[in-house]
């Protein structure tokens, strides 16, 4: 059946021109006319059954005549002629050899790019340039391409085309491209992250907008390893980065991008604790307030001991924050640096604020009970200054019944608590025994039972 097909389309495309012959590559025409249109379709034909079977061996000679001859015969010229010059070159021991195939492998992608519009013409789903570029990069590093820069610059042309549509093998090897260049490079550095922030940028997008559940989980390992790459590249150490930002976030003092990439970066790396994370976070909040800015100011202000500002800058973030779960970890935060600073009053607000927004955490319930184990002199009897450790028990008891994760954590702290609680003996001279309610003073102001 195949063969009657063939020959149909050879007798018609013979029968619609005159007797002399001419290429597509000459004419402009999909497949040539007269005897080289029969030669290209019988060459079609062959070298597909080739494919078919992976004899690319004997599948070149006939594609190469097609790819030579009728540029726009078919999509497949591309995608069949990667596949059979990615196998020779995989197969050749002679490095001339070898090196021809890679030649002629760039070829195949620079013309599918030369005449995309018309092939584009023949197939229900076109192809992008970028995707083009893509492969072209993907093929030019993994089959013997030597130079570094000309990957990277494919790999980086490919993205800027296809933003978060670029294929996930893509954004991985791009960023390979680049520690390898960081590897040769130390001045490298800070290019290096900036390339994180690129790829990890458009990969975000990627896993937000997957069309579906097998693509999602692709760029979701993409993220992981991009992660992976910035951590083990040495660019990521604390201090490394504080030398790396300091001086030139002060030239950037007015450029919100390179504000925001800074804060984005450290925050990754739990370096808020840096100068230029602060500094950054500061201009970035005059330029353009944000929750994340916010943060960042607040950050700054604790470093300083100025308590008035980590509260105004952390209500600030809580308010611009929209999402509730993130409004639960600033307010958390807050909680945080009051308590370290003692002050348990409003640390505790913070984290009732925190508990209400997102109440399946239990660490502002593991960081109130530490703040009642802080405060246990209320009294003048010892033993009811005692009692104030079950009412911190009451808390870990509650952090471990809605957020298992910190189960372990809670019931620690409960271990060592419950060495502190008052004996029966000293409860009954007090008048107070197991099942009764006893009041906590102080600053707490809660109560609590005895058992």
């Amino acid at each position: 059946m195949k063969k009657k097909v063939f020959l149909a389309l050879a007798i018609v495309c013979a029968g619609m021109t005159t007797s002399f012959a001419q290429k597509g590559v000459e004419d402009g025409s999909r497949f040539g006319h007269g005897e080289d249109s029969i030669r290209c379709l019988r060459n079609i034909s062959i070298y597909t059954e080739y494919v078919k079977t992976d004899n690319f061996k004997d599948a070149y000679e006939p594609w190469k005549a097609v790819f030579t001859e009728a540029p726009i015969a078919q999509v497949g010229t591309y995608t069949n002629g990667a596949k059979i010059l990615r196998w020779l070159i995989e197969n050749e021991k002679d490095a001339t050899k070898k090196q021809a195939y890679f030649d002629e492998l760039m070829k195949v992608h620079d013309q599918r790019l030369q005449y995309l519009d018309q092939l584009n013409k023949l197939v229900k789903k076109p192809s992008t340039k970028g995707s083009i570029v893509g492969l072209k990069a993907h093929d030019y590093y993994t089959m013997g391409g030597k130079d570094l820069n000309q990957a990277y610059a494919l790999f980086k042309e490919a993205i800027e085309l296809d933003t978060y549509n670029s294929e996930y093998y893509v954004m991985q090897e791009f960023m390979d491209v680049a520690a390898q260049k960081l590897k040769k490079d130390e001045a490298y550095r800070e290019q290096f992250i900036q390339d994180y922030l690129f790829a990890s940028q458009y990969t975000d997008e990627a896993v937000e907008k997957a069309a579906n559940a097998k693509d999602k989980k692709r760029y979701e390992v993409v993220k992981e390893n991009l992660d992976a790459y910035l951590v083990n590249s040495g660019a990521a150490d604390c201090d490394m980065l504080q030398s790396v930002y300091g001086s030139k976030v002060e030239e950037n003092k007015s450029n919100l991008e390179y504000l925001n990439n800074v804060i984005k970066v450290m925050k990754m790396l739990n370096c808020q604790d840096q100068e230029a994370y602060a500094t950054a976070a500061l201009y970035a909040h005059q330029l353009s307030p944000s929750a994340e800015t916010a943060v960042g100011c607040a950050y700054n202000a604790f470093k300083k001991e100025n308590t008035d500002d980590v509260i105004k800058f952390m209500d600030e973030a809580i308010s611009l924050e929209k999402d509730s779960v993130k409004r639960g970890e600033y307010a958390y935060n807050a909680a945080a640096m009051l308590t370290s600073v003692k002050s348990y009053s409003k640390a505790r607000q913070y984290a009732q604020q925190s508990i209400a927004l997102d109440p399946t955490k239990g660490a502002p319930y593991i960081l109130i009970a530490q703040m009642y184990a802080a405060s246990p002199n209320w009294s003048e009897e010892p033993a009811l200054n005692r009692c104030t450790y079950f009412l911190a028990i009451d808390k870990l008891q509650r952090a471990k019944n809605v957020d298992p994760s910190c189960a372990e954590e809670a019931q620690n702290l409960i271990n060592s608590y419950s060495a502190h609680l008052p004996k029966t003996e000293d409860l009954f001279f007090l008048n107070l025994k197991k099942g009764d309610s006893v009041t906590i003073g102080g600053w707490i102001g809660e109560s609590t039972i005895i058992r």
